[in-house]
């Protein structure tokens, strides 16, 4: 298949490291009980926080992910940030004065709620992604017995991303060479006629590929990969979420 992961690629921190050799599926599952872990630890127990960070800061340096590198890929979460400011503002219920200003306390305490917990589920996906390529994440996924057709899809959609944005990009290139490059309002109708062309294009590729691939024997899945797990794998990664759970236990019964 034509398609491939290079643009994908810039998320794996390239330098190898222990957690960059560890099967995708045991950093999956470890990813996902560490979120749900710190999901429910409760709110009020600033200390648990701290400690998660802790932990999250010692598997990376661990699997010699850079501290600044998880930092910048942070950012995704800002548009959730910006959001979780305003809920003091517009909150309702009893007000408190903070630096000046009298603001909700349960909307400080939802703000804190969001910042806090997704900052450390971001920061847990960005290990996962920084050691980890995106065709290992499939493979790890398809091992935790996620349906493989859910599988296939996904994949397709990774592989051809790049692929659209390409078409897309010389549509607009075709555009700015005939002097028309729409940017306002009242030029909508032009970037319709785009998006429906571009809709037309994919849907024709994915029938040539489609086809291409059955001609070479897909009969609706992905071929099986061998499923071989070490348990030094799962015992190196299960240690964060058990860390994280502990914690978690111990907020509740000091809460």
């Amino acid at each position: 298949m034509g398609g491939d992961h290079r643009g994908h690629q810039h998320s794996r921190v390239t330098a190898a490291g222990p957690l960059h050799v560890v099967p995708a599926q045991c950093k999956l599952l470890a990813t996902v009980l560490f979120v749900f872990a710190v999901v429910s630890t409760p709110r009020e127990q600033f200390w648990a926080f701290g400690v998660d960070a802790a932990l999250l800061i010692t598997v990376a340096s661990y699997g010699r992910v850079p501290l600044p590198v998880v930092g910048r890929r942070l950012a995704i979460e800002i548009p959730f940030v910006a959001f979780a400011i305003l809920l003091p503002i517009v909150g309702d219920g009893p007000r408190v004065g903070v630096v000046g200003l009298h603001l909700s306390a349960p909307g400080l305490w939802a703000a804190w709620n969001i910042v806090a917990k997704g900052t450390l589920g971001v920061a847990a996906t960005v290990i996962l992604t920084a050691t980890t390529p995106v065709p290992h994440l499939l493979v790890g996924l398809e091992r935790l017995r996620v349906p493989r057709l859910m599988v296939s899809l996904m994949s397709f959609m990774i592989r051809y991303g790049d692929v659209v944005t390409g078409e897309m990009q010389r549509m607009k290139v075709a555009r700015q060479s005939r002097g028309y490059d729409p940017r306002w309002l009242w030029q909508a109708r032009a970037v319709g006629q785009s998006a429906g062309a571009l809709f037309v294009r994919s849907y024709e590729r994915g029938e040539r590929v489609y086809l291409a691939m059955a001609s070479r024997g897909y009969a609706g899945s992905m071929p099986a990969h061998d499923d071989a797990t070490s348990r030094s794998g799962w015992a190196r990664c299960l240690a964060l979420p058990c860390g994280a759970a502990a914690v978690s236990i111990l907020a509740w019964r000091l809460r």
